[in-house]
């Protein structure tokens, strides 16, 4: 069973925990969610489509992410996704946090907290291998090419990475 520290509205570990996607959570308690931004060198970044049996937009592209498991920090988490997701290696590459914001659900149990982080990368295609229980597919796209699947409207995040791009 997966855990998730519970943190309060400045993001600090309130020292109690919650079981994996439980929804329990208070208003004024969240849990922590990273993003990885990863750009191959080359100004094209790494986007995933999400499986096709995902609870929440199913067959959706977005950057590799999820959530923080008890103890652990926000660094550590978005590498860790990183890797499962799609067997990149972050621990060499280049930026790192970038910013983070907040999103509540009053009455939903799922307030969270999310950092973002940037990085750059030498890799290409064939150093992507996905989870299979999470995507179904990816692209090195440009921000052109991500914009555009943004204004088809299946894109997670973009408001909230297009900055960055």
């Amino acid at each position: 069973m997966e855990y998730w520290d519970i943190y309060d509205i400045h993001k600090n570990r309130t020292g109690r925990t919650m079981k994996r996607n439980d929804w329990c959570l208070k208003d004024g308690e969240y849990h922590l969610s990273v993003l990885a931004l990863i750009e191959d060198g080359h100004g094209r970044y790494l986007i995933t489509k999400r499986a096709l049996d995902k609870h929440w937009a199913p067959g959706w592209w977005e950057i590799p992410g999820g959530a923080a498991r008890a103890g652990e920090d926000s660094v550590d988490a978005v590498k860790r996704e990183a890797l499962e997701e799609t067997g990149l290696d972050l621990s060499d590459a280049k930026g790192g946090y970038a910013y983070s914001y907040h999103v509540e659900n009053p009455g939903e149990g799922d307030n969270y907290h999310v950092d973002i982080y940037r990085f750059v990368k030498d890799f290409n295609a064939r150093d992507i291998s996905l989870q299979q229980e999470e995507t179904t597919g990816f692209m090195l796209a440009t921000p052109e090419e991500i914009a555009e699947i943004a204004a088809r409207g299946v894109f997670l995040h973009y408001e909230r990475i297009k900055m960055l791009l």
